[in-house]
C-alpha cells in the first residue's frame, strides 16, 4: 500500500482496491496539495469533529459516495447531512471489507462549529489504529500526552504513526518524543503544525530527537510504501 501526507492532518492510504482519507481538512487548507473537487476516496476516516479535521468531508463522501467512519455522535450527525456513516467509539473495532478500524482515546475536544457560528458537539474524540494488509497505521488525531498510548504501544505492533507536535492545542515536540517512545512505531511522521502562526514547529528537529524506531518527516505530497 502507500501512504501519503497532505499538511495539517491529513493522510491518504491507497491499496490496490481502496482510497482511503483521514482527516480531509483541504479547502482553507494552505498546507494542503489536494483539490476537494476531483480528490477521490472510498473511505474517510475521521478522528473528531473539529472543522480542521472534518475539512470536505461532507462534499467529498456526497460526490464519491465515500463511506465515512467515525465517532458515534459525529457519523450520526453527518449521516443527517445525507452521507454514507459507520458510527463506531473509543475501544471499539470493527472489520470492513477495507481493512480493520479501532479507536483509541484521544484527550481533546470535539465540536464542529457550523456558518452561523453554531457549535454542534459531536461526541468524544480519537485516535485510530487501521490495520491493512498485515501493517498497522496509528493516526494519534489531536491529543495531550496520556499514559495510556504506553498500553496501545505494547498491545500492537504499530509501522506507521502520525504524531502532532504543534503545541497549544495538542502535544509539542517534548511530549510527543515521549509518545514516539511509548507507541514504539516503525517509524514517527509528526503532524498538525506549521498550518497557523500558534502550531509553528521545527518537525526536522523533532524527527532527528525520536529514539524508538524512525523519526521522518513527509513532505507535502510525499508518498511511502508501507
Amino acid at each position: 500500500m502507500k501512504v501519503s501526507y497532505h499538511g495539517h492532518s491529513v493522510v491518504k492510504v491507497k491499496t490496490d482496491s481502496h482510497t482511503i482519507l483521514i482527516d480531509p481538512f483541504i479547502s482553507g487548507n494552505e498546507a494542503c496539495d489536494l483539490d476537494a473537487s476531483n480528490v477521490e476516496a472510498d473511505v474517510i476516516l475521521l478522528t473528531h469533529g473539529h472543522n480542521d479535521h472534518v475539512g470536505d468531508t461532507v462534499d467529498i463522501a456526497k460526490r464519491t459516495g465515500a463511506l465515512v467512519v467515525a465517532p458515534n455522535e459525529l457519523a450520526v450527525y453527518l449521516g443527517g447531512k445525507g452521507i454514507n456513516t459507520h458510527p463506531m467509539h473509543i475501544g471499539g473495532s470493527r472489520e470492513f471489507d477495507f481493512g480493520k478500524v479501532k479507536f483509541t482515546q484521544a484527550f481533546h475536544g470535539s465540536s464542529y462549529s457550523e456558518e452561523d457560528g453554531t457549535i454542534v458537539y459531536t461526541g468524544m474524540p480519537g485516535g485510530i489504529l487501521l490495520t491493512i494488509e498485515g501493517k498497522t497505521i496509528y493516526h494519534l488525531g489531536d491529543t495531550a500526552l496520556f499514559t495510556d498510548l504506553k498500553m496501545y504501544g505494547n498491545m500492537n505492533d504499530i509501522d506507521l504513526a502520525f504524531v502532532p507536535i504543534g503545541d497549544n492545542f495538542t502535544m509539542g515536540p517534548e511530549d510527543a518524543l515521549v509518545a514516539a517512545d511509548w507507541i514504539k512505531s516503525n517509524v514517527v511522521v509528526p503532524i498538525h503544525y506549521n498550518t497557523f502562526p500558534v502550531i509553528e514547529q521545527d518537525a526536522e528537529a523533532f524527527a532527528s530527537k525520536v529514539k524508538t524506531g524512525e523519526g521522518k518527516v513527509m513532505e507535502i505530497g510525499e508518498e511511502m510504501e508501507l
